[in-house]
């Protein structure tokens, strides 16, 4: 689960994290007012989505070339006029694709005079099972690029769960930094601060970027990222009520309800599988064979028929969808209730679409019998293979 960027940093300054003041707008007059709280004479209007590269964004509605969805207003009327131009527009960045976003919240914060910009970040690092550190000189907008053209300039470092944050990590996060002195003191605070944020949160990701040193030797964080485990928001039902659903695909919203894990992809093939290794298998076998997935299905171990139903319309709801591939390997999961759950599903909506069905295990005869006796069009097919194949065929035979 990801949040704006005026909530991470809110959040962050509970834990102690340098954040300047700022305020959130929902309307052009919000904007003004929340400036007005500010001292200025300088202020910065920012964009909120859930994307980066917002900097160096371009607003579909705009002019080509205007600028981006971060700007610097050194009057209210400029603060306004950015206002206007960003909300209810839709911002396209380097993560958002070219449908981009919709702009529908703001955020006004104090301008800050900055000597030298970095990058900070914590990451759960999957090779380790452990808390990554990641730190580099090369803050700011072009941060991705530095990642690609100069990695020796980005810097890793591993805490070990056994003994949490140590005194050393804070030093080793200030000697990544090059700072010095009393800088490399507020390097460590800092540190310090976001870990204790990203332990006490069940955070996946906490990233700062840029972290910047003001005229004035001061640490500040000027912008924040911070993602959570989905899993764990039962613990935290104060964050998880800073979830913006209209940041997200209405599908994956929609899966979530029913607590299926459902990712929307660029293909046409849909997919419903149990278990995320056959998910994954499944969708490189439709590639192998030529196609593209549609998305991510995978209505795990426990499903029952309601939750199978509700699968099955996720998929047809997408107009990209040709067709449908079903591979279910029952174990825990038997094959007679993902039958049944298809039965139904197909029998309220238009199915138009082939559907191709592979079943195997727990009482896989009775779940073929089902379908066999229900009257749909269904395809059946012997293993994965062949059922790749199958649907495959049927679409582009359709197209």
């Amino acid at each position: 689960m990801n949040i704006h960027e005026y909530q991470a940093k809110e959040l962050l300054a509970k834990f102690g994290a340098p954040v300047p003041a700022g305020h959130a707008a929902m309307s052009v007059e919000e904007a003004v007012e929340a400036a007005k709280k500010l001292p200025g004479p300088l202020w910065v209007v920012k964009a909120q989505i859930h994307a980066g590269g917002r900097g160096k964004g371009s607003f579909k509605e705009l002019p080509e070339g205007s600028k981006g969805g971060v700007r610097l207003a050194k009057s209210l009327d400029e603060v306004r006029a950015h206002a206007e131009d960003m909300l209810g527009n839709t911002l396209v960045t380097v993560q958002t694709g070219e449908e981009g976003k919709e702009v529908q919240r703001l955020y006004v914060t104090d301008g800050v005079d900055i000597a030298k910009e970095f990058y900070l970040a914590m990451l759960v690092d999957r090779a380790t099972g452990r808390l990554a550190i990641v730190a580099s000189t090369e803050g700011g907008m072009d941060i991705e690029e530095v990642a690609h053209e100069t990695p020796e300039k980005i810097r890793t470092i591993i805490v070990d769960p056994a003994t949490g944050l140590m005194p050393h990590h804070g030093r080793s996060v200030a000697a990544a930094l090059g700072l010095s002195g009393a800088l490399a003191k507020q390097a460590a605070k800092v540190t310090a601060s976001l870990y204790k944020a990203f332990m006490g949160t069940d955070a996946s990701q906490i990233e700062i970027n840029p972290l910047a040193v003001t005229e004035d030797d001061e640490l500040v964080v000027l912008d924040a990222k911070v993602g959570f485990d989905s899993n764990a928001m039962f613990r935290h039902p104060e964050i998880a009520e800073l979830r913006d659903l209209t940041e997200e695909d209405p599908m994956e919203v929609e899966a979530s309800k029913y607590d299926l894990a459902y990712i929307k992809l660029d293909g046409d093939i849909g997919c419903m599988v149990n278990g995320a290794g056959l998910a994954m298998a499944t969708m490189d076998i439709i590639k192998l064979n030529g196609a593209f997935p549609a998305n991510f299905l995978d209505v795990g171990g426990g499903a029952d028929k309601e939750k199978v139903t509700a699968a099955f319309k996720i998929i047809l709801s997408d107009p990209a969808v040709k067709g449908i591939l079903v591979n279910i390997f029952g174990g825990i999961m038997r094959c007679d209730t993902i039958a049944e759950g298809i039965v139904a599903a197909a029998k309220e909506v238009d199915l138009d679409v082939p559907l191709v069905v592979r079943l195997e295990g727990t009482n896989v005869d009775k779940g073929k019998e089902i379908l066999n006796n229900s009257g749909l069009p269904i395809i059946a097919a012997d293993d994965l293979g062949d059922a790749a194949k199958k649907i495959v065929a049927q679409v582009k035979e359709a197209a």
